[in-house]
């Protein structure tokens, strides 16, 4: 199990005012994910909250997508081997960046909380950060979602029936 996880936000975004206790659930979720993959040692995550222009503009610096998405994940590692902090020993597993615009009207969309968004989106990246893929659909595809879901039930947060990521992703 992770030794330590240090989860570092930053909201740089000022359309969607940040729920009490998001913070927490979003150190809570990174810390389930490390948990639920054993991962060994301590771990180092940061998630950079942002409108939906800024997360367009890095869409298309980094993806050649010239249209907003709800997440981008910037992993460090490759195949499971990560930089290192060298003040903490902690591995670096690279940075979250959310649309909180976007989340906000995903959660209207699907009927849940904005926490609730929140949370998945950062379950899903963390997943990523990990070396998850789902572009290619598949069996992939099939393995990510249902480690979100054992990780997003086990923070109390379980899927209502009608909700289901499309094209979003």
């Amino acid at each position: 199990m992770a030794d330590k996880v240090k989860v570092v936000i930053s909201d740089d975004q000022k359309k969607v005012k940040i729920p009490t206790g998001v913070r927490m659930l979003i150190r809570r979720s990174c810390t389930a994910v490390l948990r639920n993959e054993n991962f060994k040692g301590s771990a180092e995550v940061s998630v950079r909250f942002v409108d939906d222009e800024e997360i367009q503009k890095l869409n298309q610096k980094y993806r050649d997508i010239d249209s907003p998405t709800d997440v981008l994940s910037f992993p460090l590692g490759i195949e499971g081997v990560y930089d290192i902090n060298n003040d903490t020993g902690a591995q670096l597993l690279g940075d979250i960046v959310i649309s909180v615009e976007r989340a906000a009207k995903q959660a209207e969309k699907y009927g849940h909380t904005l926490q609730r968004e929140l949370a998945f989106l950062t379950v899903h990246s963390m997943f990523h950060l990990l070396g998850y893929d789902h572009e290619k659909g598949g069996l992939e595809l099939v393995r990510m979602r249902e480690r979100e879901e054992t990780v997003l039930t086990q923070l109390g947060l379980k899927r209502n029936s009608s909700y289901y990521m499309g094209d979003e992703i």
